[in-house]
């Protein structure tokens, strides 16, 4: 068994070229749905790839731009910015369609060049508003790809003026398809239950598949030109292997994370920000926790809290990576060192219980609103007081308590 002599990973290298090569997403690309024809009538418009990674965004991208002979332009929203997007423009705006595109070749296209924005939902509202002009005359196709729901992380304006398409994590049947691809670029044979087990392994994730695949052919490549499934379980404790959203150590990290802060263990905290930072996670979703730990675990104790957490989420919102993340480390530190009280969470939760144990129960007279004169007489308001110490709550519930210090 030899492996390539080459530091691209196989994922790239067995990249497909063109819309017959893609493997997954017939509900895109087969004959006759929509991006399969956007591409053969050559009306190619923004658009936003949502779905979990792995499953061809990037590829589909570059086959569009590739197929309508179109100037591709590729950028990460986690590092790139407007100065990233101001010198694409620039570029396009220098350059004549004459020079873009020949007269000799009349197969090539006339249009905008593409902008493949990558985890298009790390760009901030600012950063959006400012693809919005050239999106609008026609400089730039914007496809975006995230891992997110756009409704909620692209700007309305942006969303408008693009069309969503849902790509769906591949089956198992597509995975195994894609893993015996990438055995004959590494030269090796895998056993039909080691392919099973990638398959199962990868959920849908085509690169996770061959990360895994190349990991182990590294590992065991003195054993021959079969890879077994003994060999892929031993790589997987291999560190080379990525962190995933979707991942046991995704979980892991995140639950490391949250009980550091609830422990107050302030260095542990950071340490485990620092891990998920690192790995690439999404500095809103670490907000949206912070802001959870805010109430449940800190509320009555120190209820500023919670004014700020939602202040490192904006920050993370307006300012993105890579400075937001010198935002979550403040945010951190102050909720791990603040002191805690669950007293409000649980009891709510204890509140809800009787709630769903014992249905919408009859409210007391003295507390209903009175607004006619029957309601009145009913007794509906009477002997309200405003600060009143009387027990409040339902006949059934009297002496129940919900909030105990």
């Amino acid at each position: 068994m030899s492996t390539p002599n080459t530091s691209q990973p196989l994922a790239d290298r067995i990249r497909p070229k063109t819309l017959d090569q893609f493997i997954g997403q017939k509900h895109l690309v087969g004959t006759g749905k929509p991006l399969a024809l956007a591409i053969q009538q050559n009306r190619i418009y923004s658009m936003i790839f949502w779905g979990p990674p792995g499953v061809g965004k990037t590829t589909l991208a570059r086959i569009i731009a590739s197929q309508t002979n179109r100037p591709y332009f590729e950028l990460s929203a986690v590092s790139a910015g407007k100065a990233e997007i101001r010198a694409i423009v620039e570029q396009m705006q220098a350059e004549t369609r004459r020079d873009l595109f020949t007269a000799e070749d009349e197969t090539k296209a006339h249009g905008s060049a593409v902008l493949f924005l990558d985890e298009i939902h790390r760009f901030n509202k600012a950063q959006q508003d400012f693809l919005l002009p050239y999106v609008e005359d026609g400089t730039l196709v914007l496809i975006g790809a995230t891992t997110e729901n756009p409704s909620f992380e692209v700007n309305s304006a942006l969303l408008s003026r693009s069309r969503v398409f849902v790509l769906e994590a591949l089956t198992a049947e597509e995975t195994a398809e894609i893993i015996r691809q990438g055995a004959d670029e590494l030269g090796v044979t895998v056993e039909d239950d080691a392919v099973d087990f990638l398959a199962q392994f990868a959920n849908g994730d085509a690169r996770q598949a061959l990360n895994l695949l190349e990991v182990t052919v590294e590992l065991y490549a003195q054993q021959g030109g079969t890879v077994r499934l003994d060999f892929l379980k031993n790589a997987l404790q291999s560190k080379f292997l990525r962190y995933d959203k979707a991942s046991e150590e995704h979980y892991n990290t995140v639950s490391a994370y949250i009980k550091s802060m609830r422990a107050s263990n302030v260095d542990a905290a950071l340490y485990y920000l620092a891990r998920m930072v690192n790995a690439g996670e999404d500095p809103k979703f670490i907000a949206r926790r912070m802001v959870i730990f805010a109430s449940e675990d800190i509320g009555m104790a120190q209820p500023t809290a919670l004014v700020v957490a939602n202040e490192v989420f904006r920050a993370v919102e307006t300012i993105g990576l890579p400075e937001c993340q010198i935002n979550l480390a403040h945010g951190t530190a102050y909720l791990a060192l603040a002191p805690k009280d669950r007293t409000s969470c649980d009891g709510f939760f204890e509140a809800l219980e009787d709630v769903q144990k014992h249905g919408n129960l009859p409210i007391p007279l003295n507390l209903r609103n009175a607004p006619t004169k029957l309601m009145k007489e009913l007794g509906y308001s009477k002997g309200y007081e405003m600060y009143s110490t009387d027990d409040l709550l339902p006949e059934q519930l009297k002496g129940r308590k919900y909030y105990r210090k």
